[in-house]
């Protein structure tokens, strides 16, 4: 899939100084879908091949304030310490994408049927008439170009990732599972991704929700 790249007026770059380290903040508005993203690079990435990568969608809940419900504040969390860790990587956090793409307010309210109706994260979308994943992965394949990254190692459970991210013509040389420990809080979740989403959870496999602890 061919498309037009980022615009430089449209960028911003400086350091970011973390609790893990100095990351370059790369700030961009995708010329798309117009939301403004960040890519935080650590290392030189530039020309280089198998680069370890995570596209990382938006999740306030999980993301800031902590939420048990899914797993998206811990799999940055770990994105990061991993792109730390090897010294060069980069992490693509996509805005727009809160709740598979339908939207903050949406996602609230998915959770209320959850909660109440014992819905999944699948039947609860569509209860109220809204798609179950309407993401598009165009403007991290977009920074990448940028960037210069000639292919990934893609920090990701979703096979469904790999295929978008080729689909953009970044070629991806391996999916690097980034699984994180099951609780009584996200066990429901996790396995609806897993059976219903088509993730790769092996951490669920011999696991019921009486068999965790929150």
């Amino acid at each position: 899939m061919r498309d037009q790249g980022i615009d430089h007026d449209d960028m911003a770059e400086a350091d970011l100084r973390t609790r893990r380290g100095v990351f370059r903040a790369v700030a961009f508005r995708d010329p798309v879908d117009g939301h403004e993203h960040m890519a935080l690079v650590r290392g030189d990435v530039g020309e280089r091949e198998d680069v370890l990568v995570r596209m990382h969608s938006e999740c306030m809940t999980g993301d800031i304030f902590g939420a048990t419900r899914c797993e998206c504040g811990d799999q940055l969390g770990a994105a990061l310490d991993a792109v730390a860790r090897e010294g060069a990587g980069v992490l693509v956090y996509l805005r727009g994408h809160e709740g598979r793409g339908i939207g903050l307010v949406a996602k609230v309210r998915t959770h209320v049927l959850q909660d109440d109706q014992g819905l999944d994260t699948v039947d609860s979308a569509t209860a109220i008439g809204l798609p179950v994943d309407v993401r598009d992965y165009g403007p991290a394949a977009r920074v990448l170009r940028y960037l210069g990254v000639r292919s990934v190692r893609l920090m990701s459970n979703n096979p469904d990732k790999v295929r978008a991210l080729e689909s953009y013509g970044i070629a991806v040389s391996a999916r690097v599972p980034l699984l994180v420990p099951v609780s009584d809080d996200n066990i429901r979740y996790l396995t609806a991704k897993r059976d219903r989403l088509g993730h790769d959870l092996p951490q669920l496999d011999s696991l019921t929700a009486g068999e965790v602890r929150g």
